[in-house]
């Protein structure tokens, strides 16, 4: 159990070619006491390094990767909570205080935030009720939500699995079993590039699927491919 309210906080963004998402996310962090920022870059081409460094951001490479890139940047933090966030999501102000709050007063075992994305469609807004109801009835929340936990519970449970895909997943999957992941009512805010490239519902959908094969065990390594693949078709 956590007992110091200035307890430290380690964000952990895996990255790739992110140079024009990443100011925003960084610049939503600068001010935050007590949190150290840590950028895993997976081989990026374009100045998502150069960026990182320019907001003071601590930098390391990994292999492409989003579960190893995030294991990496877990295996060097230094803050007693980590907080694991997509490069082109924003937390929201007081977040800090947020997480703290959560892990020290409830008796939730990790958190997450609501999820709103930024754009003004309407079936966005049907995506952003969907995300709630899931979190809140079912427990399973997922990445893009920004999980943060005590760093010695996420080592414990031996960190993210090293997955191609569904990583975020399993490790709700595996939190769910030690006790209750909290939902912050304040919401952090994402792109909505993946819905606005692929359209809302084909996007929904495709995460459906891989959701459905993952649970029907298919291989994380097919699913993969798969996801690409459907990505790219017209």
């Amino acid at each position: 159990m956590i007992h110091r309210s200035t307890i430290s906080i380690s964000i952990i963004i895996p990255a790739l070619n992110e140079m024009e998402n990443l100011p925003r996310t960084l610049n939503a962090v600068s001010n935050a006491v007590g949190v150290e920022v840590i950028v895993v870059d997976g081989g990026s081409s374009d100045d998502t390094i150069k960026v990182a460094n320019s907001f003071g951001a601590r930098v390391i490479s990994a292999p492409r990767s989003r579960s190893q890139q995030m294991n990496l940047g877990a295996s060097i933090a230094k803050g007693e909570i980590l907080l694991f966030l997509h490069a082109d999501t924003c937390l929201p102000k007081n977040f800090d205080s947020v997480v703290r709050q959560i892990l020290l007063q409830s008796n939730a075992i990790a958190g997450v935030f609501e999820l709103k994305i930024d754009g003004k469609k309407v079936g966005l807004r049907l995506v952003e009720w969907g995300v709630s109801m899931r979190s809140h009835l079912f427990q399973m929340p997922y990445g893009d939500q920004a999980i943060f936990l005590q760093a010695s519970l996420f080592h414990s449970i031996g960190k993210f699995p090293e997955l191609p895909i569904m990583e975020d997943f399993e490790l709700i999957r595996l939190l769910k079993k030690k006790g209750r992941i909290a939902i912050a009512s304040a919401p952090v805010l994402t792109s909505s590039r993946r819905w606005q490239k692929l359209g809302i519902f084909r996007t929904t959908l495709i995460n459906q699927l891989m959701i459905v094969g993952y649970l029907l065990g298919v291989s994380p390594s097919k699913l993969a491919n798969w996801y690409r693949c459907l990505k790219k078709r017209d």
